[in-house]
């Protein structure tokens, strides 16, 4: 079986995704992140700070690593997230009609002022990418758990979000769900309770106890490059 962990930033996917897979032993998929993305491709920027024209190079950049990771994982994984999250995060922009959702909080902090005939493009090339990533995850995946909102924002300079941004794309997730006919099921609690309600849904045998696979992901976790991406290759002159 197939399974997206779906859930907007700060909803603990990546390390619910790491725990599940040593709580039950099926594989995840290691597709890289936007903040290990960006460097290699916009050296010295941040999200924030990115084009439209940019976004969307990073969106196909990061879909197109899922893809790749999906496949070479056949029919039984666990992902982090899903290609509609990259393609929620376009719409929602569209939505609000900036580039940085961080200034519809009054925290501008990056770009936000886009000509408006270039937000209109924007907006047409994301309802493309929306046409085909909805058909990828169609055919890809068995069913979704998507995790409630249940954390604070995490406020690392990284990610322009604010509550209202995630609330919407949190919203739009479920309905593109359920314009999909996707089967999905809404999983909340402590890490514990959470591993333990998925791998009752979809009758996966625990290969070890929840405190073991809690403390391996969180080592796992903690392996991670958490640096700014403009700290890790020099801004360029």
């Amino acid at each position: 079986m197939k399974i997206a962990v779906s859930g907007t930033y700060s909803s603990g996917k990546t390390s619910t995704v790491m725990a599940l897979s040593h709580y039950t032993g099926v594989p995840r998929s290691l597709a890289r992140t936007i903040r290990e993305i960006m460097p290699e491709t916009f050296p010295g920027l941040k999200l924030v700070d990115v084009t439209p024209a940019q976004f969307l190079q990073l969106t196909m950049r990061r879909h197109t690593g899922r893809a790749v990771q999906e496949a070479l994982l056949g029919d039984t994984f666990v992902s982090d997230g899903s290609s509609l999250q990259e393609w929620l995060y376009g719409a929602g922009r569209v939505r609000f009609n900036t580039m940085n959702p961080n200034a519809t909080a009054g925290n501008e902090g990056g770009r936000a002022e886009v000509a408006p005939e270039e937000m209109a493009f924007f907006a047409k090339v994301v309802d493309q990418y929306g046409q085909a990533f909805k058909k990828h995850v169609k055919d890809t995946y068995d069913a979704y758990v998507h995790l409630r909102h249940e954390l604070s924002i995490t406020a690392d300079g990284h990610r322009p979000m604010n509550k209202a941004f995630r609330a919407a794309i949190d919203t739009m997730l479920l309905e593109t769900l359920d314009e999909l006919e996707i089967p999905y099921h809404v999983v909340g609690g402590t890490m514990p309770e959470r591993l333990e309600a998925i791998a009752g849904i979809f009758d996966l045998k625990p290969v070890m106890s929840t405190a073991e696979a809690i403390e391996l992901a969180r080592n796992e976790y903690g392996r991670q490059d958490f640096r700014m991406e403009t700290e890790r290759v020099p801004a360029q002159a």
